[in-house]
């Protein structure tokens, strides 16, 4: 058995490798046939136009290997990236905050201690890369500077695209664009999407929000690092890319669809809990064994469970709850 996934992670202790080895039999099928269907789509191109279709495809998952450029194009780093040329390489040649340099290098052993390509010994070390890219997105957007859990973003994108730059430009996507005010310092955003989804879940599944608040439970202490590593180390590498992959295409909502199919599919085991400590084991429990491992259906299933979510709807949403946020200080 290989204890080291495709992309550096090594597989816990204990890893169920029967289970994966089965479904990744399966999944190899869907991927193949995913793959001559994306190759007919791109035609030796580098480009694709947003379309039904691509969206369609998107859903249904990126092969690894168009997965880079597909991100590039559908989140407009592409774009961005073509209308700076050396703006990046100007960023890491330019005069550097000594204090944000300081905050990123106190978390480069932090990130992904159990992945082999982010090792001191590893070579190339990946750790070079990540500090450059966080110390230019960093001097980019001073507004956000530095914020533990961007390590965790920037990583991964460094893994997919195997290049710096363009995992700078992904990342400006997403904490620019796609993320409203997430690691900024007071954390608006991602403070303000935590409550919208405890209002989601009232509407979607009442009950669990019932428990919720008896036992007197805020959000922000089950599903704060959900938003803000947006499911890294919290579901497994595959479910996590697929993820993304409608992260960069969709937008937002995409996270609160993956949070709201966890816990609706649950709801009966979140429901046993009959406290505080519980409840928030019950939800360390839902993001692990085969239905969030299966990554294939649970996509799927994210479209289908959680019924309609508008874009309208979660904007309405975020209005109201910015305000009891502000409120609160």
């Amino acid at each position: 058995f290989c204890r080291v996934d495709p992309y550096g992670f090594e597989r816990p202790e204990d890893f169920d490798y029967a289970s994966y080895e089965a479904f990744f039999s399966r999944y190899l099928v869907v991927l193949t046939r995913r793959a001559i269907k994306w190759s007919k789509l791109l035609k030796g191109k580098n480009s694709i136009q947003k379309s039904l279709k691509v969206k369609r495809y998107i859903r249904k998952g990126i092969p690894n290997e168009h997965r880079a450029l597909i991100w590039m194009i559908v989140s407009g780093a592409q774009a961005n990236m073509e209308q700076n040329p050396g703006y990046y390489h100007r960023l890491l040649e330019g005069e550097k905050n000594d204090k944000l340099v300081e905050a990123i290098k106190t978390d480069m052993n932090r990130t992904f201690p159990d992945n082999v390509k982010f090792r001191k010994t590893a070579d190339p070390c990946l750790q070079h890369t990540l500090y450059n890219v966080l110390v230019a997105y960093g001097h980019h957007n001073k507004a956000v500077g530095y914020c533990q859990g961007m390590n965790f973003i920037a990583g991964y994108l460094i893994l997919i695209t195997k290049n710096e730059e363009e995992s700078f430009w992904l990342l400006d996507a997403l904490i620019g664009r796609i993320l409203p005010d997430y690691y900024s310092p007071a954390m608006l955003g991602l403070k303000t999407d935590q409550e919208v989804l405890g209002e989601l879940v009232k509407m979607k599944v009442p009950a669990v929000a019932e428990l919720m608040e008896r036992h007197g439970v805020m959000w922000t202490l089950v599903v704060s690092r959900w938003f803000i590593c947006l499911f890294i180390d919290i579901l497994p590498v595959e479910t996590v890319l697929r993820i993304w992959d409608c992260l960069f295409y969709e937008g937002s909502k995409i996270i609160f669809r993956v949070a709201l199919t966890l816990i609706k599919q649950h709801q009966a085991f979140i429901l046993e809990a009959t406290n505080f400590p519980d409840i928030c084991d019950k939800f360390k429990e839902i993001t692990k064994g085969t239905f969030v491992t299966e990554c294939h259906s649970f996509m799927q299933k994210i479209f289908t469970d959680p019924g309609s979510l508008s874009m309208a709807t979660i904007n309405k949403l975020r209005e109201t709850c910015r305000e009891k946020v502000l409120s609160q200080g």
